[in-house]
């Protein structure tokens, strides 16, 4: 990807900067439950403040189409930013209806109304984005994963004032792009999930550029059954078998391996503690289903970690959050882990499942770097342009 422009490229004294967040937090009883997104984007802030700047919030949350929703209202989320940023924040309410009046001097720490109250946010309006731009003078785009939306606040008014990546977007991009740009190699992709139709685009890219790519979750299941095995009641996307079979004659056309489960953990119950057993996939019986890998898988990922210098991972290896399904995700998360650590593996991992089977082997904060942007981490993954960060290129 070309170079883009950051914080690095202006001077935001005694400007009004115009930043995009994703302030779009987990909420329960008007207050902020989980503050994630919040701290990842106070960096950006104290330096705009520190440099003099006045700063000009936009923010989505939720999807209230068009229409004032009082529930969908930013305001319970900015004393949650308050804490966290140590510095007062104005609320400003606003249908956007019309062009509101934000009189903003430098320290001043301004959130905006939901931008999604205009009907045109979403449909990337150029009255709005001009709208959006006429609050300041340079717009700072430090919202990742709102970065693969076209709207208003994310690409649209990157073409009003000047635009600029702020230090969480430059991170992301920064970690994204030496893991599938311009790795060291050896290069290792894990991609799990429950269906094959959901990774399409992303085996596709990725069959190019990796030289390994590691299959779990139930998409596996497919793979398997493409290769002859009977998978029993199995997730398996049978329709899919003929792209599973082409997916991986290209793998094997350009050079990258595919590892498939060779033993998994099956049990006739999807439920917590239903019994199970370990097989190899060839001895799964018609009644039993396949929800995590076995020992000898476990133990082959292991070993392909270790061949690896540089671990791109998305989706988990089995049902996780039932146990005893996950026990593969954690020990091949935690080897990971301790290979980063160790200096010997740079991984980069992330979407929503992926996130939580991390934080859940207690590994999250081991990890070189671990994107919370879902849809976005899984669009740059495919190899797609992200509207968003198309508009920061130098």
């Amino acid at each position: 990807m070309p170079a883009f422009r950051t914080l690095d490229d202006v001077n935001v004294a005694n400007k009004r900067v115009v930043i995009r967040l994703d302030l779009n937090v987990p909420m329960e009883n008007g207050h902020v439950t989980d503050t994630t997104r919040i701290d990842r984007v106070v960096p950006t802030l104290k330096e705009l403040l520190a440099k003099g700047a006045a700063v000009i919030i936009l923010a989505h949350f939720d999807r209230p189409k068009g229409k004032v929703v009082p529930e969908m209202s930013l305001k319970p989320v900015a004393p949650a930013l308050e804490k966290a940023l140590g510095h007062k924040v104005e609320f400003i309410f606003t249908d956007w209806q019309s062009a509101p009046v934000v009189n903003a001097k430098a320290g001043n720490v301004i959130l905006m109304e939901n931008t999604r109250y205009h009907g045109g946010e979403e449909k990337n309006d150029a009255g709005f984005a001009k709208m959006l731009g006429g609050l300041g003078d340079i717009f700072v785009n430090d919202a990742f994963s709102a970065a693969h939306r076209a709207h208003s606040s994310t690409e649209g008014i990157a073409h009003v004032i000047p635009a600029y990546a702020g230090r969480a977007m430059e991170a992301e991009l920064k970690a994204l792009q030496a893991a599938l740009e311009n790795p060291t190699r050896p290069l290792v992709a894990v991609v799990g999930g429950a269906k094959v139709s959901s990774k399409l685009d992303l085996l596709g890219n990725l069959t190019g550029i990796a030289n390994t790519i590691v299959i779990g979750g139930g998409m596996a299941n497919t793979f398997l059954a493409a290769q002859g095995f009977d998978v029993g009641k199995s997730l398996c996307e049978k329709d899919l078998i003929p792209t599973a079979v082409e997916i991986m004659a290209r793998a094997k056309a350009k050079g990258c391996t595919l590892l498939l489960p060779t033993d998994g953990v099956v049990s006739k119950e999807f439920k917590a503690g239903a019994p199970s057993r370990v097989v190899a996939i060839k001895d799964i019986a018609a009644d039993e289903m396949m929800l995590d890998v076995g020992p000898a898988s476990i133990t082959a990922v292991n070993k392909a970690f270790d061949a690896a210098k540089t671990l791109v991972w998305n989706g988990p290896f089995g049902a996780f959050e039932i146990q005893p399904f996950d026990k593969a995700t954690v020990a091949t998360a935690q080897h990971a882990a301790s290979l980063t650590k160790a200096g010997k593996l740079v991984t980069v991992a992330g979407g929503g499942d992926t996130v939580s089977a991390l934080n859940h082997a207690g590994v999250a904060d081991d990890f070189t770097y671990i994107s919370t942007a879902g849809g976005a981490f899984l669009e740059w993954l495919e190899g797609k342009d992200l509207p968003g960060v198309a508009a920061l290129k130098k």
